[in-house]
């Protein structure tokens, strides 16, 4: 008999063993299975790869256009062989800068068609050889005699960019890009608008270069304060 109570006790000890192994064998394959979709996530999400075709140029600068006004955009900028040219005609009301593929990080620009004008001397005074305080006072003198035209008042500019130049090819987005968004205001102040001249907090709209030619709403997405 004690023989037997033994026997039932021993087979009862390798029961719970191999049962208590199962387990520990189960929740490591869990374990590992879990860190492999972690990973596959992880990889999901920084799909990232270079801009290095004008079909991806172009699908990137569109991203600093309103959503809605991304399929009718005129697109024009520096092509991947460094020449400036129209990429792409539009219909709306926007005309896309997009971004310069020679040039390190991410700049694509979305403007009212308005200030076209404006845009288009800068770039041509700047192609002169002409510094930014010169083009400054050229665009002011100009603005102020009539010659340039400053486009609608109100009109907007938005800006997409970033230290980077890769986009996830899925979404379009640029690694790491912000927007930033300018409303021209021209000869406005800081009187005749009540706003600030220097910004006061995260995202809060300013007045820049006040009384000017290039008086401006700027939207700039300023970092939370981090203790």
């Amino acid at each position: 008999m004690k023989q037997i109570i033994i026997a039932l006790a021993f087979s009862g000890v390798l029961i719970s063993c191999n049962s208590s192994g199962k387990d520990k064998n189960e929740t490591d394959t869990s374990t590992a299975k879990e860190a492999v979709n972690d990973s596959t996530a992880t990889q999901a999400k920084n799909n990232y790869v270079a801009i290095d075709t004008e079909e991806a140029l172009i699908a990137t600068s569109l991203m600093a256009a309103p959503e809605a006004s991304r399929d009718g955009c005129k697109v024009i900028g520096y092509n991947m062989d460094g020449e400036f040219v129209t990429l792409r005609e539009g219909d709306n009301e926007f005309i896309v800068l997009a971004d310069d593929p020679k040039k390190s990080g991410f700049n694509a620009a979305c403007y009212h068609k308005s200030l076209e004008p404006f845009m288009a001397r800068g770039r041509e005074l700047r192609a002169e050889g002409k510094t930014g305080p010169e083009i400054f006072d050229i665009r002011e003198a100009e603005a102020k005699s009539g010659k340039l035209d400053m486009g609608k008042p109100g009109s907007t500019l938005h800006i997409y960019y970033g230290p980077n130049d890769r986009y996830d090819p899925e979404t379009y987005k640029v690694e790491g890009a912000k927007y930033r968004y300018v409303v021209y205001l021209p000869f406005a102040t800081a009187e005749s608008t009540g706003l600030p001249e220097n910004p006061v907090g995260p995202n809060h709209p300013w007045i820049m270069n006040p009384g000017t030619h290039r008086a401006h709403i700027m939207i700039s997405p300023l970092p939370d304060n981090k203790e």
